[in-house]
């Protein structure tokens, strides 16, 4: 279950302020297209939540970053992100969506992790991305970003691990249950390899790129750069190391 309260609130709690939801709500920032965003991570602990924390704060927006450990809290505030302590595996959507009330976008970055078996892979990487959708709903945050796998849009081949077939089944689900909500303006990216490379500022994202490695810094990026673009709502990405700057890829990838 969550814990009652977020390890630090900022003065930007969004609860007490009670600030009118949507982007129009918020001064657009230079170099933008929407306004600055109040932004909830599930799996804030992450490689590539962390990532994105970094990023979301140096731009202005306003990053909380739900963890399962409070020791976990510190890593997040020098990311710039406050850090709210909920376990997804044993909350109630009713209590993440507190935690969501007065955002503009959530971003659905957890995943059961290497070591972890096939059970985790159902109880986290399907069924914790239902109860965030359901609390983002029940929150009122349209704005939905999914980190999923590429391969989780089909069986998986035969010999395939038994615990990493298990993963990409629970992406598969977690992606079509996202896709069928009504009341959620999504987008989903399927990353390829991923790798702790620096970032190269250049990849290749479509509907079906092929199979190859993309750094962290660069899904990242990416993701940073999806929540900046409407254009993509109701869509699914693949993702790799490519040859275009990340902000034009988006751009292409929402006028595909």
């Amino acid at each position: 279950m969550c814990r009652a309260r977020a390890v630090r609130r900022m003065a930007w709690n969004a609860r007490a302020r009670r600030r009118v939801r949507g982007f129009a709500a918020r001064p657009v920032a230079r170099g933008r297209t929407v306004g600055i965003m109040r932004i909830v991570i599930a799996g804030g602990h992450g490689q590539i939540a962390l990532r994105l924390e970094r990023l979301l704060h140096a731009r202005g927006d306003e990053v909380a970053g739900i963890v399962r450990r409070p020791e976990q809290a510190g890593d997040l505030l020098a990311a710039g992100a406050e850090p709210v302590v909920c376990d997804l595996e044993s909350a109630s959507a009713e209590e993440v969506a507190r935690h969501l009330e007065g955002a503009d976008a959530a971003v659905f970055a957890a995943g059961a992790g290497p070591g972890s078996g096939a059970e985790r892979k159902e109880t986290v990487d399907r069924g914790a991305a239902a109860l965030f959708a359901d609390a983002a709903e029940a929150a009122g945050v349209r704005r939905f970003v999914v980190v999923s796998s590429m391969g989780a849009d089909r069986e998986p081949p035969a010999g395939t691990d038994p615990v990493f077939a298990a993963y990409l089944r629970a992406k598969g689900a977690a992606d079509a249950d996202v896709r069928s909500r009504k009341g959620l303006d999504w987008t989903i990216l399927r990353p390829g390899r991923l790798t702790n490379d620096p970032g190269t500022g250049r990849v290749a994202l479509a509907e079906s790129t092929g199979r190859s490695d993309v750094t962290r810094d660069d899904v990242a990026a990416v993701l940073a750069a999806l929540l900046d673009e409407p254009g993509t709502i109701g869509r699914t990405l693949e993702l790799i190391g490519g040859d275009t700057p990340v902000d034009e890829a988006v751009r292409n990838a929402a006028s595909a």
